[in-house]
């Protein structure tokens, strides 16, 4: 019975002749639909025009990316030229007013809660693009940054606002641009983390200034040392280091001028350019002037025309400004350089140490927060600094028969050629060089670097110098052959110098006299004869103390950079070998034309005559293209 049944089963299969099975009716039938529907298929596909291959999208921004930085500057300089020439926009607007400051913007709104937006309120900043993120053709964020603050602004087609459509608003700007935004604070909601962003939401975006330059990458910065000091605008943009390091160096030089305003003091300027290098033992620079026909020197120290004064009756003074030494380039000098100098009637070079510390720990809580602070060396040592006064006080002269084993000559004989025999011998001993002219000076001068700075690690005062090192500080009252002067140093370098200063006109001429001598001897850097001064001190001086200190190496110390070139805004460079070979600026690049510009010379009688020159000023007017 079982097998007959079976056998109903095989007869009822039928054969599917594609794949050689045997199925049943209601299988094949639906096998050969779904053959016939995929036969369709491909007949319609065959026949059907090919699809075109979509390729990604890139964006202008992404494409600029792998240009060279002399591609990208000349493609941005002729996109500029011609919004120049067509004015929509205008790429270099005169005004845009800004209501909002960045540095309050965050604090003032940073309590708004994610997916929140105060669109009542309307904000006006200004800022330089860092980053350009766009995401299709409606939406697009930037990162700006304005005095040193950073904020997203977010731009959605909906919100915009202004004459200027959403795309042509955002299609010409790029990372460096200085741009205006109109637009209310809000925070983003994010999908993909619980808090969103403080932003501006732009209602319209306007642009002020181009760059016409690639801006380095935030990822892999401006670090080139020479170029950032070459370059210290781009450093500045790129580097909130180098910003806070000048924001620093403000803030000390206005804490140092109220503390001598709130004391009494005047503040003073002093000629630039004297008739003689006086003031400071140091190597002048010298120039010409044309029309009386003589050599001046920039000075080296304004101390004495701020002597010149006291006599005069301005008993408190002092000036800060700049100083000019033709000397060494190295980690802590530089040409031209900032000092503070003050001179107070009636004190003495006790009374003026009591200030500097005074003075100096203050500055330093201040700036910092406190009197410690750290200072890292160029071979990487760490120096754990203490400002807080009292400060350790050294005497010269003890401290030096204390390392060199051995008892020196009594001061008033320090000047005399025996000494300089002995200090001779003194260099050989303790094997330190002293490159000639080898005067007594500046052989004790080394032999102080090389045995009392090297352990002045915290603020110390070096004291009890020898006269013929100072030859504008008064002798000691106590110690005959020494005078009262302090240097004071930090880090094993000096910042500040400082005597009871010499009032005695008879005493004064000596010490010139003795300046001249060395000079004579082939020492650049000593001191020449100044009539005036000398005259100005038999009016009288009164009993003066007189300070100066370094403005740059205490910036320095306070923000741990061992190079001065760091804490100058423009220090010093050398001319670049590559110099005469500049690349073309921006105006050559689109083809403007030099314009004529009227002059103004004086002829040979005096008279005033009018005048065109040929001068480097580039008009609007584009060359003609050639066919």
């Amino acid at each position: 019975m079982a097998e007959a049944s079976g056998a109903d089963q095989l007869a009822n299969l039928h054969l599917d002749e594609v794949t050689g099975e045997k199925v049943s009716k209601s299988e094949l039938k639906k096998r050969q639909k779904q053959r016939l529907q995929e036969e369709k298929k491909k007949e319609k596909a065959a026949v059907a025009p090919p699809k075109p291959r979509q390729e990604k999208t890139v964006s202008a921004e992404e494409e600029e990316s792998q240009l060279t930085p002399n591609q990208y500057f000349e493609i941005r300089s002729g996109k500029i030229q011609k919004l120049r020439q067509s004015k929509a926009p205008n790429p270099y607007p005169h005004k845009f007013k800004v209501t909002t400051d960045l540095r309050d913007f965050l604090p003032r709104y940073e309590s708004i809660k994610t997916g929140e937006h105060l669109k009542d309120v309307e904000v006006r900043v200004g800022g330089r693009i860092y980053t350009k993120r766009v995401s299709g053709s409606k939406l697009v964020f930037y990162d700006i940054r304005a005095e040193g603050v950073k904020v997203q602004v977010m731009c959605q087609s909906q919100e915009a606002s202004g004459d200027v459509p959403f795309e042509q608003q955002h299609e010409h700007l790029r990372r460096g641009d200085i741009i205006g935004i109109v637009g209310y604070p809000g925070r983003t909601a994010p999908r993909n983390r619980p808090e969103g962003e403080l932003s501006i939401f732009a209602r319209e975006i306007v642009l002020l200034t181009p760059c016409l330059h690639q801006i380095p990458s935030e990822h892999y910065g401006f670090k080139d040392q020479e170029q950032r000091y070459r370059q210290r605008y781009l450093d500045l943009i790129m580097n909130d280091n180098s910003r806070n390091v000048f924001l620093t160096r403000s803030k000390m030089i206005t804490y140092i001028r109220r503390y001598f305003d709130e004391r009494d003091f005047v503040e003073v300027e002093t000629p630039m350019m004297n008739a003689i290098a006086g003031g400071a033992t140091a190597k002048p620079f010298v120039t010409h002037h044309n029309d009386l026909d003589m050599n001046l020197f920039m000075r080296v120290a304004p101390e004495l025309y701020l002597k010149m004064l006291i006599v005069g009756g301005l008993e408190r003074v002092y000036e800060l400004g700049r100083l000019f030494r033709n000397e060494g380039i190295d980690l802590t000098h530089n040409p031209e350089f900032t000092t503070c100098e003050f001179y107070m009637a009636y004190a003495d070079v006790y009374d003026i140490m009591d200030i500097t510390e005074d003075l100096v720990s203050g500055l330093v809580k201040h700036v910092t927060g406190s009197y410690r602070t750290t200072f890292h060396t160029q071979t990487g040592e760490e120096y754990q600094v203490n400002w807080e006064k009292p400060w350790k006080r050294i005497d010269m002269m003890g401290a030096l028969e204390e390392a060199c084993g051995e008892k020196f000559p009594p001061g008033e004989e320090l000047h005399t050629a025996e000494t300089n025999d002995f200090l001779k011998r003194i260099l050989k001993k303790m094997n330190v060089d002293c490159t000639p002219p080898q005067t007594n000076a500046r052989m004790l001068d080394k032999l102080v670097g090389e045995f009392i700075e090297e352990t002045c690690v915290n603020p110390t005062f070096i004291t009890g110098h020898p006269q013929m090192m100072s030859p504008l500080a008064k002798y000691h009252r106590d110690r005959p052959g020494l005078c009262e002067r302090f240097e004071a140093f930090v880090c094993k370098k000096e910042i500040v110098n400082a005597y009871t200063e010499l009032n005695d006109p008879f005493d004064q001429r000596l010490r010139f006299e003795e300046q001249a001598r060395q000079k004579d001897q082939g020492d650049e850097e000593a001191q020449m004869i100044d009539e005036n001064f000398c005259t100005s001190l038999e009016y009288g001086l009164p009993p003066t103390g007189g300070w100066g200190m370094g403005i740059d190496r205490l910036v320095m110390f306070l923000t741990d950079n061992y190079s001065i070139k760091e804490v100058l805004t423009f220090p010093f460079m050398k001319e670049e070998a590559n110099q005469g070979k500049e690349k073309k600026p921006a105006a050559e690049v689109v083809g403007i034309k030099p314009e004529v510009e009227e002059g103004i010379r004086k002829s040979s009688s005096g008279a005033s005559q009018i005048l065109l020159t040929e001068h480097e000023l580039y008009s609007a007017q584009v060359e003609p293209s050639r066919p």
